[in-house]
């Protein structure tokens, strides 16, 4: 009698755990409204972890320091560039900045993005649009296309500017 209980005991448990790991939300659903969301991992990953694993930009740190820690040594710009890291300034608050590889240039006004936790939850988007919406076509302010609403995001983000994807000062051959 106490074998069964035991038995009984440890199925319990283990459907009790086996429940747990399936009955995690399907945040790939392509029905959801938001299909370029990847995942959501066990611990949320951030914006910064995922543009130095996605670019030749290899900065550690806050995100708001990425583009004073890139001075002199990656190439920092006004203007997007296939593989670059755009730094948007402001993202949450004063002291706080988001950063995002540039996957696609599709117009001169309007750019594809990969990165996480722009909604704060940890999601990864990819090929996230993002337009220009500066009055100077400069590239200092843009949109973000929001993948759950399916609408551009009613907010503008100031741009730091774009780092990288080169280095600042590349060696030149001594031909000597």
């Amino acid at each position: 009698m106490v074998g069964s209980h035991i038995r009984l005991a440890a199925v319990t448990a283990f459907c009790l755990l086996t429940a747990a790991c399936a009955s995690s939300p399907d945040y790939s659903d392509r029905s959801s409204g938001w299909s370029r969301a990847q995942s959501i991992p066990e611990a949320p990953l951030q914006c910064v972890p995922y543009a130095r694993d996605h670019s030749q930009v290899k900065l550690y740190g806050d995100a708001a320091d990425w583009w004073q820690k890139a001075a002199g040594v990656y190439a920092r710009g006004e203007m997007p560039e296939l593989g670059s890291v755009l730094v948007l300034t402001g993202y949450a608050g004063p002291r706080h900045s988001h950063v995002a590889v540039v996957t696609a240039m599709v117009s001169d006004r309007e750019i594809r993005v990969s990165h996480a936790n722009w909604l704060n939850d940890g999601a990864i988007f990819i090929d996230d649009p993002v337009v220009d919406v500066s009055p100077d076509n400069d590239w200092s302010q843009v949109r973000v296309f929001n993948e759950r609403t399916g609408a551009w995001g009613a907010r503008t983000y100031l741009v730091q500017g774009f780092i990288g994807p080169g280095r600042d000062n590349p060696l030149v051959a001594d031909n000597s």
